[in-house]
């Protein structure tokens, strides 16, 4: 399960954040947990963190608010909007929020869902207005190492419901 930021040369270069990982479980059941928020509250966000989703509707113009609270007591509301949803292969939305009383956080999101063998491959790109938006985004909210931690998580919830599945039952 590797991850990695990968550098880019394009003319959003400077303005984002992007992530690979591949997980040990088939595209469909990535997807599902992605997209399943009886699911997502189990894994979403950096270590320590618990998830509250308000409304997911996962479609092109369907809003997603979820709110992230951190082990210290922080609230993080956010507020997506999908521009595109392609199931099984591609999310895309435009994410504001932050913490309360801190600097907004405001990035476009791609996620795609690809095919590596028996297991799948998934690419989180975050695009920012400005290159420094994005780099504080990265001092204020730790993005890179919480969106590490939070495929960790992606990963671990993953194991524990393929090997579930490929044992006779649902967790």
């Amino acid at each position: 399960m590797a991850e990695k930021l990968i550098d880019r040369n394009e003319s959003s270069v400077d303005r984002e954040i992007v992530f690979t990982r591949v997980f040990d479980a088939p595209r469909r059941m990535v997807w599902e947990a992605w997209t399943d928020p009886k699911q997502l509250v189990l894994w979403w966000g950096p270590k320590g963190f618990t998830t509250t989703i308000g409304e997911m509707d996962v479609r092109a113009g369907g809003v997603w608010k979820l709110v992230m609270h951190g082990p210290d007591g922080t609230d993080y509301p956010n507020k997506s909007v999908f521009t595109e949803v392609l199931p099984y292969e591609r999310l895309r939305y435009k994410l504001s929020g932050g913490k309360r009383g801190g600097p907004a956080a405001q990035f476009e999101m791609t996620a795609t869902f690809e095919d590596d063998g028996e297991k799948t491959r998934i690419t989180m790109r975050m695009v920012f207005a400005s290159a420094e938006a994005r780099d504080e985004n990265v001092r204020v909210y730790g993005s890179i190492e919480g969106g590490k931690q939070t495929l960790e998580r992606l990963a671990e919830h993953l194991s524990a419901r393929f090997s579930a599945k490929t044992n006779g039952g649902m967790r």
